[in-house]
């Protein structure tokens, strides 16, 4: 008996066999892993300018050398993706150039500011603390570059994830006022957050075609309810309390209520009406614009040393 392509495919899948870049693949699951890896690049790059805004403006020279640090590794973790990514034919300019004209999106918890020191804490903590429920799975996804790319971005996401939570440790051991900041930052963070695992499953377009594929291995309400679980005890150690009313452990089911989530103020955001859309996007176009003579300069060089090359052999 013979099996068509798509067959075969999915038996691998079934049999947890990574899929390669040469390897035959969909035309769907292909667009899709762009999509997605490509959408997880961008968060990481625009992800540096709201925690960058601090660098220079943090409370002590450790404080400003493990931010520092951090944001150096969020680029990283950028180029690992954007490499990942090219393996299924697409160009880093491409990619670039969907970012810079908007067709491509980035997670819309960067469209929101950092307006006191207590948000790097809250960053870290929530943000990446997100992050890190969405992308532990994925060092397991079906595609192999992804897989591997995820296994290292995962354990920096952890360390970042304990250092902002350390920060809001301190800041809640502090003065009244410190106390007042970390309260406010965990206020403003909070919902973001949650929204980070994206929309509801019923109003999730890719979600079951993920899941067969393996591309993603929980549900976006799994991986939410997960996080609210977690949070909800580590908030405690804090002294402080997550902005949720409805907020409340419920035996029967093993897990935390929580209240409903403004879905309305989550599309908005995604449709470019965030507090700090126009803001990211003109920052990532200005550094790509400013940064051209740089690009030029190294194919120019490149090319230079290639024609010598040649002149050698010759």
């Amino acid at each position: 008996m013979s099996y068509t392509p798509e067959q075969q495919f999915q038996h691998k899948i079934d049999q947890e066999i990574k899929i390669e870049p040469k390897d035959w693949m969909p035309e769907k699951y292909r667009q899709t892993l762009i999509r997605q890896i490509s959408q997880h690049a961008h968060s990481e790059v625009v992800g540096m300018l709201p925690e960058g805004n601090w660098i220079s403006r943090a409370p002590s020279l450790k404080r400003k050398a493990i931010l520092l640090a951090k944001v150096q590794d969020e680029a990283g973790h950028g180029l690992y993706l954007y490499s990942a990514a090219e393996t299924l034919g697409i160009t880093r300019d491409e990619m670039y150039h969907q970012l810079h004209t908007g067709k491509a999106k980035y997670s819309s918890i960067f469209n929101y500011p950092t307006l006191t020191w207590a948000d790097m804490g809250a960053i870290g903590w929530l943000v990446d603390g997100a992050a890190i429920m969405n992308q532990v799975p994925l060092c397991r996804t079906s595609y192999g570059p992804y897989a591997r790319a995820m296994v290292r971005v995962c354990k920096e996401e952890s360390f970042h994830q304990r250092q902002g939570f350390e920060i809001l440790l301190v800041l809640s051991q502090g003065t009244d006022e410190q106390k007042a900041m970390c309260q406010d930052a965990i206020n403003r963070w909070w919902w973001p957050s949650v929204m980070m695992f994206g929309p509801a499953d019923e109003a999730s377009p890719h979600t079951q075609q993920s899941m067969q594929w393996k591309i993603k291995r929980f549900t976006n309400d799994e991986l939410r309810q997960k996080f609210v679980d977690i949070c909800a005890e580590q908030v405690k150690t804090l002294g402080m309390t997550l902005p949720d009313p409805d907020l409340k452990w419920n035996e029967e089911k093993g897990h935390y209520d929580f209240g409903a989530i403004n879905w309305e103020e989550f599309w908005q955001v995604v449709a470019g009406n965030g507090p700090c859309n126009k803001e990211r996007l003109a920052t990532r176009q200005k550094a790509w614009n400013d940064g051209a003579w740089v690009r030029d300069a190294a194919t120019a060089h490149a090319a230079k040393k290639a024609a010598k090359h040649l002149h050698k052999v010759a």
